[in-house]
């Protein structure tokens, strides 16, 4: 067995449980392979929006019972609320052992602060128009499946990998001046109130970088997500890393079933007619 990786802090979000695009086994590798002190679950691990009784993987289960695991060995884990997991905000202030659940986390590190939420606070479009948000979700959950079949056939005839959503968010204007938006509305409200670090999810865009205004300066973090980037926090000795599953020469690398093609179309095909008949 692998020596784990001693960790003082690990930083996740964005997991969506329970949904198609989610790299359950993965990240499940990653959790095996370090030790966390502290671990930190910032929102949307478990997307209550999209939950579905027919599609709850083995894989999917095995990440939770592992979490239970830590929290039973003694490991301090934050579950910290998102949009897609909101139910559990009327549980805030829950505690069962080094447990708990919260909506935002300030925490001490070697005489710092580090303000930790999720981020879906600055969304627009969650504040206003949450139904727009869940039917974008919708999409985005086809668009998953549709990128998973396309993959199956680039494995098929030896071509690489291609990844649809992140390439369209990344082109679009308005989404890259979204995240723009969102990285300055937190560092700036975290420069004001004085605090070191600020570290968010939600936008699924991993980050780590100084930004500055007429008032200071905060390092602002984005642990991104485990649908697309596959990546997290990590802190360490006074300092901040980015880990990258996809980077890490001894992470386990797990090719999807080639059965699961049949069963991908299958699911497409259905999610296909739910999304209509709520665009109707």
């Amino acid at each position: 067995m692998a020596r784990k990786r001693k960790v003082e802090i690990a930083v996740i979000s964005d997991v969506h449980l329970g949904t198609y695009g989610c790299h359950a086994q993965e990240l499940l590798a990653y959790l095996k392979s370090i030790k966390p002190q502290t671990l930190i679950l910032n929102g949307d691990i478990i997307d209550i929006w999209q939950f579905n009784k027919s599609y709850w993987p083995s894989a999917h289960m095995k990440v939770i019972k592992h979490l239970m695991g830590l929290i039973a060995k003694g490991t301090r884990v934050y579950y910290i609320t998102g949009n897609h997991d909101e139910m559990l905000r009327k549980f805030v202030g829950f505690k069962l052992g080094s447990f708990e659940i919260v909506n935002k986390l300030v925490l001490e590190l070697d005489g710092k602060q580090a303000w930790m939420f999720h981020g879906d606070v600055f969304d627009v479009t969650m504040q206003h128009s949450k139904w727009l948000a869940k039917l974008g979700a919708q999409g985005y959950d086809l668009l998953i499946l549709f990128n998973r079949m396309v993959n199956f056939f680039c494995r098929k005839f030896n071509r690489e990998k291609v990844y649809l959503s992140r390439n369209i968010k990344n082109r679009v204007k308005s989404a890259v001046k979204f995240i723009n938006n969102f990285e300055k509305t937190a560092a700036d409200i975290a420069i004001s109130e004085g605090y070191d670090y600020v570290v968010c999810g939600h936008i699924h865009q991993p980050e780590m970088r100084r930004i500055t205004n007429m008032e200071g300066a905060v390092t602002y973090l984005n642990s991104g997500d485990w649908i697309e980037n596959l990546t997290a926090l990590e802190y360490n000795r006074g300092a901040w890393s980015l880990y990258n599953f996809r980077e890490d020469l001894d992470a386990v690398v797990v090719e999807e079933d080639e059965e699961l093609l049949p069963t991908s179309i299958q699911l497409f095909q259905s999610l296909m007619v739910e999304f209509n008949l709520k665009r109707a």
